[in-house]
C-alpha cells in the first residue's frame, strides 16, 4: 500500500509536467489544425534559459531565497520562451498557412532539428545539473516495514502550479475576448476575418502562450529532476502530444487529464513490471483508447459541415 501511495504521488507529479506541456500542443492543433512538432524542443530551451537563468541569480547576483529565484527564473523563462514561439510562428509557420497541409508539418520538424541542435552547439552534449533545491519532504506516514510515504515540496509546487494554470487557461478561452477570437479561428479562420477578427494576432498569441505554457513546464521539470540535456526535447514532447490526443485534442482538461493518465501508467508500470517497457506501455493505453474512443477521453467528434 505505501508503494501503491508513492508512485501515484509520483505519477501526478510527472503527469502534471506533461500536461503543461500537452495545453501547448491541444491550443496550437485547435486553432490551425497543426501539430507544433518543434513544441517538445520549445520546452527543452526552456529548461536551459531556466537553467542559466538560475546559476546567474544565485552565483552572480547572490540570491540566496530559493523561492525568489525560482520565481524570477520562471518570469525570465516564459518572456524570453514565449519570443522564441512568436519568432518561430512568423518565420516558419506563417508563410506556409497557406500551403498545402504537409508543408507546415515538414517546416515543424525543421524547426524542431535546428533547435536541438543549436542547443548541443552553444550548451554542449553533456547533461547539465542543477545545485540542490526544494529538497525538504513530507513524511505522510510509515508503513510496517519502515517505508515511508514522502511528498516533497517540490511536488506540491509542480500539483499546484498545473491546477492554476489549468484553471487561468480554461477562464482565459471561454469568458475573455481572446479565448472567444480563438474559439472564432478553431471553428472557421475565414468568417472570423470577414467578422473583423485579427487572425494573424490571434494566431500569434496562441502560440506564445503555448510557448509560456512550455517555459513553466521546462522551470518544473528542472525542479524535479535536477538536470537537463539537449536530447530532452524529443521523449518528453512526444509524450506529451500522446498525452493530448489521449485526453482529446483540442480540449484543455483533456490534455492535462491525458498528462496524468501517461504519467500514471509510466510510474506505476516502472514499479511493479520492468521500466524498460514504461513507454510501450503508455502508447498501448493510447492505442486501445483511441480504437473505442477516437476522439480521445475529452474531445469533440469532428462534424463534417455539408
Amino acid at each position: 500500500m505505501e508503494v501503491f501511495a508513492q508512485q501515484l504521488i509520483n505519477g501526478l507529479t510527472l503527469g502534471s509536467i506533461y500536461g503543461l506541456i500537452a495545453i501547448g500542443y491541444t491550443m496550437v492543433f485547435g486553432i490551425i489544425g497543426m501539430i507544433n512538432f518543434a513544441h517538445g524542443d520549445v520546452f527543452m530551451l526552456s529548461a536551459f534559459i531556466a537553467l542559466i537563468t538560475f546559476l546567474i541569480l544565485t552565483t552572480w547576483l547572490g540570491i540566496s531565497s530559493i523561492a525568489l529565484a525560482l520565481l524570477i527564473v520562471l518570469v525570465v523563462a516564459m518572456v524570453l520562451t514565449a519570443l522564441w514561439g512568436w519568432s518561430i510562428e512568423r518565420i516558419a509557420y506563417r508563410p506556409l498557412r497557406g500551403s498545402f497541409r504537409l508543408a507546415p508539418l515538414i517546416s515543424a520538424i525543421g524547426v524542431s532539428i535546428f533547435l536541438s541542435n543549436f542547443v548541443q552547439v552553444v550548451q554542449g552534449a553533456r547533461n547539465k545539473p542543477t545545485p540542490p533545491m526544494m529538497r525538504e519532504v513530507i513524511v505522510l506516514w510509515t508503513g510496517e516495514n519502515g517505508y515511508a510515504v514522502a511528498l516533497s515540496y517540490r511536488q506540491i509546487v509542480i500539483m499546484a502550479v498545473t491546477a492554476v494554470l489549468l484553471a487561468g487557461f480554461w477562464y482565459l478561452v471561454q469568458r475573455t475576448p481572446l479565448g472567444r477570437a480563438q474559439r472564432a479561428c478553431e471553428q472557421d479562420r475565414k468568417m472570423a476575418a470577414l467578422l473583423g477578427i485579427d487572425v494573424d494576432r490571434t494566431i500569434s498569441l496562441t502560440f506564445v502562450l503555448g510557448a509560456g505554457l512550455a517555459a513553466v513546464a521546462g522551470t518544473m521539470y528542472l525542479l524535479y529532476y535536477g538536470v537537463v540535456s539537449f536530447a530532452d526535447g524529443f521523449v518528453p514532447g512526444v509524450k506529451a502530444f500522446t498525452a493530448a490526443v489521449l485526453g482529446g485534442i483540442g480540449s484543455l482538461p483533456g490534455a492535462v487529464l491525458g498528462g496524468l493518465i501517461i504519467g500514471l501508467v509510466e510510474t506505476f508500470w516502472s514499479a511493479y513490471f520492468s521500466i524498460e517497457y514504461k513507454d510501450v506501455a503508455a502508447f498501448s493505453i493510447l492505442a486501445i483508447v483511441l480504437i473505442f474512443m477516437p476522439s480521445g477521453i475529452l474531445g469533440r467528434p469532428e462534424v463534417e459541415k455539408v
